[in-house]
């Protein structure tokens, strides 16, 4: 347990510390700024590109793997969009906030540093996976549903179009793009540009958990929303779980890769769901109380299951 705390501790001591410092030096949240372009466009991009593009390229076409992380997300998602339409008789709109809230994790900001520490650098190629058609299925999902909901006046060329920039322009994916690619062809970037993005990779996860925590306490707490206590229950616990049995029951994965598919899955909601709320003008405060909340509860349910995996009672695969 001890080993366990102090993976945990230090990683969420990066978030408590964007926190703190953006209480007492009272920055606005513009600040942060430079620092969000310097994670999404430079050192994560890095991060991805360093990992993947040194892996064997038939590691990156485990459909079947790809297939399992990404339907257990769509499966929670359904169950928090269906149980609100039902509930608030048919709106769609803030129903698809809920839903991304339940089942968009953190997987940007905290998902690779974490795999990465919990289970060193063989965690580096499922992250990756995941985050790269979790994030296709979320761009396309927001946009969609906000059209359906009547709030988006696109045409359905326009709408498409819009869908396939933000997936194919995003950072992230361009980055893991490349390094598949750099994978296959098995090319190798001369030695001052591989110290460059050494050094961009390593700043990667503590920039973002830094950014993270200031951006966690500038965003102001001013509504709990009712579904918080379904949200953090389908988040924390329930998306989790059905990825465990969802990846047992497909098929034979290395131990590793289930557990990082499943510790991904475990983390809270992530702040683009903020993002995409602001930008529709739905459910933005509630949003971001969703956030903030689960990530408080996130250190203790992480920190839990982290200890399942590394003690042995959580078995890779529930059906050998």
């Amino acid at each position: 347990m001890y080993d366990v705390f102090g993976l945990v501790l230090p990683f969420f001591g990066l978030i408590f510390l964007g926190f703190a410092v953006a209480r007492i030096t009272r920055q606005p949240l513009e600040a942060l700024g430079w620092m969000n372009t310097f994670i999404i466009y430079v050192a994560l991009p890095a991060l991805f590109f360093q990992l993947l593009s040194k892996t064997p390229i038939e590691q990156l076409t485990e459909w079947s793997y790809i297939f399992g992380a990404v339907l257990s997300t769509y499966i929670v998602f359904s169950l928090m969009f269906v149980g609100s339409v039902l509930a608030s008789r048919g709106e769609i709109a803030s129903s698809t906030v809920k839903g991304l809230a339940a089942a968009y994790g953190n997987i940007g900001y905290m998902g690779p540093g974490l795999a990465l520490l919990a289970f060193g650098e063989e965690a580096a190629v499922p992250v990756a996976l995941i985050f790269c058609f979790e994030n296709i299925m979320h761009f396309a999902i927001a946009p969609t549903m906000m059209a359906l909901s009547g709030d988006e006046r696109s045409s359905p060329g326009k709408l498409a179009l819009d869908v396939a920039k933000k997936i194919v322009l995003h950072p992230f994916i361009i980055a893991t793009a490349i390094g598949v690619a750099a994978a296959a062809l098995e090319v190798r970037p001369p030695v001052p540009v591989e110290r460059l993005l050494e050094t961009l990779a390593r700043a990667a996860a503590p920039c973002a958990l830094f950014a993270m925590g200031v951006t966690l306490a500038l965003r102001p707490l001013k509504r709990v929303p009712r579904e918080l206590g379904a949200i953090a229950a389908l988040k924390l616990i329930v998306h989790p779980a059905i990825c465990y049995l969802v990846l047992s029951w497909i098929g034979n994965f290395q131990p590793v890769w289930v557990y990082s598919a499943v510790l991904l899955a475990a983390l809270p909601t992530a702040t683009n769901v903020f993002v995409i709320a602001q930008q529709y003008g739905v459910w933005v405060q509630r949003a971001s109380a969703s956030i903030l909340l689960t990530t408080v509860l996130s250190v203790g349910s992480v920190t839990a299951l982290l200890y399942l995996m590394k003690s042995g009672i959580l078995p890779p695969d529930l059906f050998p």
